[in-house]
C-alpha cells in the first residue's frame, strides 16, 4: 500500500500530528523551527497550511478539554487558546540546555506524558514526565535514548511507548486509577528497515507505527502481528495520526533531516493512507 501526498513540502522536521475536529484541521509541529502548522484538506485532494511560531522548539502538542492546547517546547510546557496564542507559560521541568522534549500524547486520566532526549542522542539521557492537569510534573520512566511515540489501548489498561534505538515498541499494565505503569514488555520488534517513532492507535487497538529512516508506516494487531505496510516516496517518516470526519484517514508527517540536498523532493510533506478502520478518539489534557 502506498500513501498519498497530501501537502507540498511544508516543515524541516514535522512531527507530531494531532486531528483538531471542531475545526477540521490537522495539526502539526515544525519541531526545531519552534512552529505549530494548521493543515486544512480542501474537497481535491489538496489543502491550505498556516504556520504559527510558538518557541524555539514546538516538540508535542495536543487538545485541552477545556480548549485550546498544551504544547511542550523545549524545556517548559504552554497552554494555548484554540487560535494557537498563548495563555499561560508553566515553569521550565529541567535546566540543561543539552536536552529537549521530544514527542508525547494524553492518557485516559488527562494527563500530558511528553518524553526528552539529548540534542546529540547521547545514550540514556531521556526522561518520560508527567504533567497532571494540576500543573504538577513527575517521572513515568528514565534511561530513554530518544523518548518517542506513547499511546493507550481502548480500555486504558495498557501503554505502548517507543524508545527510538531500542527497534522496539514496548507494552506496560497501567493502573487505570492513577495512570502509573508497570510490567514492561516487548509488543513488536523492528527487523528494518529504519527504526519506531511515532505512532497512533485505532479503535480495534491496532498500532500504526511511523519508521525514521524506513520510508514506512507499518501497523500490528492488538496482539502483535504485523499486518500492513503503507509505503512513502521519502525515508524519514515521523509520526502518524487518525482524523477527517470519521476518523478513518491516517495523517503521517515527514522530515528533511538527514536527506540530502536534491533528495527525495517530497521529503517535509505530509501524507495521508485510507485506513479503512477508524482511529480511537485521543484523549485531552484536562488541565
Amino acid at each position: 500500500m502506498r500513501a498519498e501526498q497530501l501537502t507540498e513540502p511544508c516543515t524541516s522536521h514535522g512531527e507530531g500530528p494531532s486531528w483538531d475536529a471542531p475545526r477540521d484541521r490537522l495539526l502539526l509541529v515544525d519541531m526545531l523551527a519552534g512552529d505549530v502548522l494548521a493543515v486544512r484538506p480542501d474537497d481535491v485532494g489538496g489543502a491550505s497550511v498556516e504556520r504559527h511560531h510558538l518557541a524555539s522548539v514546538a516538540a508535542a502538542l495536543r487538545a485541552r478539554r477545556s480548549g485550546g492546547f498544551v504544547l511542550a517546547t523545549e524545556d517548559r510546557f504552554l497552554l494555548l487558546d484554540d487560535d494557537l496564542a498563548v495563555e499561560r507559560e508553566l515553569p521550565p521541568v529541567f535546566a540543561d540546555p543539552t536536552l529537549r522534549f521530544n514527542d508525547g500524547g494524553c492518557d485516559p486520566l488527562g494527563a500530558f506524558l511528553v518524553g526528552t532526549m539529548a540534542y546529540d542522542e547521547t545514550p540514556g539521557r531521556g526522561t518520560l514526565y508527567r504533567l497532571d492537569p494540576d500543573g504538577r510534573v513527575s517521572v513515568v520512566r528514565t534511561g530513554a535514548t530518544i523518548s518517542n511515540g506513547v499511546q493507550w489501548t481502548c480500555d486504558g489498561r495498557s501503554a505502548l511507548y517507543v524508545d527510538t534505538p531500542t527497534a522496539k515498541v514496548q507494552r506496560f499494565a497501567v493502573d487505570p486509577a492513577t495512570g502509573a505503569w508497570s510490567d514492561g514488555r516487548t509488543f513488536a520488534e523492528v527487523d528494518g528497515p529504519g527504526l519506531p517513532d511515532g505512532m497512533a492507535i485505532d479503535e480495534g487497538d491496532g498500532v500504526w507505527v511511523a519508521l525514521w529512516g524506513g520510508g514506512q508506516v507499518r501497523r500490528w494487531t492488538a496482539d502483535g502481528r504485523l499486518d500492513r505496510v503503507v509505503e512513502l516516496p521519502v525515508t524519514q517518516v515521523t509520526a502518524c495520526t487518525f482524523g477527517g470526519p470519521d476518523l478513518s484517514t491516517l495523517f503521517i508527517t515527514t522530515s528533511r533531516q538527514g536527506v540530502p540536498d536534491g533528495e527525495q523532493p517530497e521529503a517535509g510533506a505530509v501524507f495521508t493512507h485510507d485506513a479503512g478502520i477508524r482511529g480511537a478518539v485521543p484523549h485531552a489534557y484536562a488541565g
